[in-house]
């Protein structure tokens, strides 16, 4: 697919997501249950709005982060501000939380649970990874939650990640990548791209992109399965997985989910 077309069908399926309260994977569980499973403990889930909870992470980068006080925090992809949000009582007063989503419906939902919950020290911005509307060097650490696979353009999304980063500052990343190569009915499928799938990429090709950006003391760890089923019904994205799946195939059998940390050379 196009980038146009890649970044056409993205926005209308997240902002679907949002409408209808359904999450990418299309899991049997609830939002909730989906959270625990990507290493969210209840402690931090109490903490967080749960309209913020759309049951679309594949892990719990804000965990790897080890986030501190007065620390100016970037999530890329911020969908409903639900990193964003944990990221906010880590980093306290004197810390900043900035959230950058391309979907204007996620940017709704997400300054609507800010103003909520009263988080004071987190905003959100229009914009697109590829194109961060963030200074240079001006950022301690990047998360962002299974959101970069869906990115058209990989290597400018880490470019990017490099320029606005402090020296010193650090990436903590959780994504999907691939172990196999995909089928033909998938990787054209647009609901798999939605899916986190269709546009994910081989593991080694994935830490090509962050080692050709700059960064540097990478760590690339498998996490576990997808955890994308495609198993529910009355979510169309989910739909559309499954009918490119073959009877008997899981997501499982090409994707795994993994965290990326990386690291910008010099001090901050």
């Amino acid at each position: 697919m196009e980038e146009l077309k890649i970044k056409t069908v993205v926005r209308d399926a997240y902002t679907g997501v949002v409408k209808n309260g359904t999450g990418c994977c299309g899991g049997t569980v609830s939002s909730r249950a989906h959270a625990r499973s990507c290493g969210y403990s209840d402690a931090e889930l109490a903490v967080i709005p749960e309209e913020a909870n759309l049951g679309v992470s594949c892990g719990n980068p804000t965990a790897l982060a080890s986030l501190k006080e007065g620390e100016v925090v970037l999530d890329l992809g911020s969908g409903a501000g639900f990193d964003c949000f944990l990221a906010s009582s880590r980093v306290g007063g004197t810390g900043k939380v900035i959230g950058v989503d391309m979907t204007p419906a996620m940017l709704e939902k997400a300054r609507e649970n800010a103003r909520k919950g009263n988080f004071g020290n987190v905003e959100f911005r229009l914009g697109e990874i590829e194109h961060l509307p963030v200074a240079d060097n001006s950022v301690d650490v990047i998360i962002s939650n299974c959101v970069i696979n869906l990115s058209s353009d990989k290597q400018k999304v880490f470019n990017e990640i490099y320029r606005v980063l402090k020296p010193g500052g650090r990436v903590s990343i959780s994504d999907i990548a691939l172990i196999a190569d995909l089928p033909p009915a998938l990787k054209q499928s647009e609901e798999a791209y939605a899916g986190c799938i269709a546009g994910a990429v081989m593991i080694e090709e994935y830490k090509r992109f962050v080692e050709e950006s700059g960064l540097g003391d990478i760590r690339v760890t498998i996490r576990g399965p997808s955890r994308c089923d495609g198993g529910n019904a009355g979510d169309p994205i989910a739909q559309g997985v499954r009918k490119a799946l073959k009877p008997g195939e899981s997501l499982n059998d090409y994707a795994v989910s993994l965290s990326v940390e990386a690291r910008k050379a010099g001090d901050i």
